[in-house]
């Protein structure tokens, strides 16, 4: 059983220790030595060399990608755990409850799952320093049962994860609103109960503004009638006892968000996402459906010659033209890929309103950009500023990353070089620099806008794959054949005619 404050626990830790020095000691008191609690022990962690990190699966925390692990928390303990020279491991637990149990049951160092820093918890554990501010926010779906205030939520079916911050918030509303009522549940974390929502399976839930972010483009029906609480605070907890891992982390990350670290990681994973677009996002959820299967074999093996994930060039395509392969523009670039003349000459494109051609096009010119940036721009940030490249030009991109190395960014980082691109549509600016004027924030939201469409993507191909096998179930159990569509286009592209004349491209 926890014990109900730091105080008393630090007392019984410090009285069990003088027993285990004393000469003489009796047998359950060296049964107790021997039973010391090591979860958040620093010196426990360095001898062991490894960091045990509890966390949860999901797109804010901690997931899998392309066989590569990634998230918000997964990288910052990881850095943590580098400076600590141990490796981490981390523990996926299922919600909240579990990850707070396990976190008191000892069987981690720290918990890093996009934790609230709430009065309750801190009566329970220590808390590392905030990395992020989020609000609470009410989220219901559009056309539904929808509250618009404290006080309608008693009119609604409102279900939310149990031992979360938002019960926590809700039992304060309580105070004010005695009528107000709800279910908890461990059954459901919270992205679980945002499609529960978007299924109609419930009318409301709550969310902090992070996870609504992200989600909201995998169910864009979900709409965010108003925040149920002021800003709030992100941050690791630790077990009570482990004062000197509290200090090891606060040092290292005065550090860490200084050098512009925590920075870059935040930009990563949130600052592609743009205000949310209902209806653009609906259109590419269908078109993602309905289109996309007809040139998915051709973006797959466009992708795998040149070393490119097949989804992004697929967002990138979406981008450029919304997989239309006759698009084109007043500037005079066509295409699926949206190639300009000179480019589609250079790269042997000979119909750029031919599909297979056009991609096959992109994905090679997207490679040769990549491969012409300097070898010290590591992914993911090298695959961004291509990306950028592709959109500006290499020389304007070289000249953003000069800005950015006068103004002391890293000229490195995609998140330092997207605050100066924008720069260049300047003159003070733009007239020290090699290749001149240039619409910079255009790259920008380019990039941004590739990213949201290539999140989207893989979360429409992971549940349509989901669907497919519970369908060729379905099939086997009725012994019905199940169809499978052809990923091949069916639309004859059309011949490019004559371009007039062009001083410019």
């Amino acid at each position: 059983m926890a014990l109900p404050s730091t105080a008393r626990f630090t007392m019984a830790s410090r009285v069990l220790w003088r027993l285990c020095l004393a000469p003489i000691a009796l047998l359950v008191a060296i049964s107790g030595c021997d039973n010391q609690p090591t979860a958040g022990d620093l010196q426990t962690i360095r001898k062991r060399g490894e960091l045990l990190i509890i966390t949860r699966n999901a797109p804010t925390t901690y997931y899998q990608h392309q066989d590569e692990l990634e998230g918000l928390e997964y990288d910052l303990a990881s850095a943590f755990s580098r400076h600590l020279n141990v490796q981490p491991r981390f523990i996926v637990k299922e919600n909240i409850s579990d990850i707070l149990s396990a976190l008191k049951g000892g069987e981690g160092d720290i918990a890093a799952a996009g934790l609230t820093r709430t009065n309750g918890r801190m009566n329970e554990f220590l808390f590392g320093p905030s990395y992020q501010d989020v609000k609470q926010q009410v989220v219901c779906r559009r056309n539904g049962n929808i509250a618009k205030d404290v006080q309608q939520l008693t009119g609604v079916s409102l279900t939310v994860p149990a031992h979360s911050s938002y019960v926590e918030q809700l039992n304060t509303l309580r105070k004010s609103h005695p009528t107000l009522n709800w279910k908890s549940t461990t059954e459901a974390d919270t992205e679980q109960l945002l499609e529960r929502v978007w299924q109609k399976e419930i009318d409301c839930t709550v969310a902090d503004s992070n996870i609504v972010a992200i989600n909201r483009r995998y169910f864009p029906e979900l709409t965010v009638p108003f925040d149920l609480s002021e800003a709030e605070p992100l941050a690791w907890l630790l077990p009570p006892q482990a004062d000197d891992l509290q200090s090891a982390i606060n040092s290292w990350f005065e550090t860490f968000k200084s050098s512009g670290e925590l920075d870059a990681l935040i930009a990563r994973y949130y600052d592609h996402i743009d205000i949310f677009d209902y209806v653009d996002t609906q259109v590419f959820s269908r078109r993602s459906k309905e289109v996309l299967p007809k040139y998915r074999e051709i973006f797959t093996s466009a992708a795998a010659a040149h070393e490119i994930d097949w989804t992004l060039l697929a967002a990138q395509a979406y981008q450029e033209s919304h997989w239309k392969a006759q698009a084109k523009s007043p500037t005079g670039v066509r295409g699926i890929m949206m190639l300009t003349l000179p480019t589609a000459r250079e790269l042997g494109v000979k119909s750029r309103l031919d599909a297979k051609q056009s991609i096959l096009g992109g994905a090679k010119y997207l490679s040769r950009i990549r491969n012409r940036l300097p070898a010290e721009i590591v992914e993911p940030d090298r695959t961004w500023m291509a990306l950028a490249a592709y959109n500006v030009g290499y020389g304007h991109l070289q000249d953003a990353r000069a800005l950015a190395k006068r103004h002391h960014k890293n000229p490195n980082l995609w998140s330092d070089v997207a605050t100066t691109l924008p720069l260049l549509a300047q003159k003070q600016y733009y007239r020290t620099v090699k290749h001149g004027y240039a619409r910079g924030r255009e790259p920008v939201r380019y990039v941004n806008h590739i990213r949201d469409y290539h999140d989207m993507l893989i979360r429409i191909l992971e549940n349509g794959e989901q669907n497919r096998l519970a369908s060729a179930s379905d099939s086997e159990s009725s012994g019905k054949p199940s169809e499978k569509p052809s990923d091949k286009p069916s639309d004859k592209p059309k011949s490019e005619p004559a371009p007039a004349k062009q001083t410019k491209q």
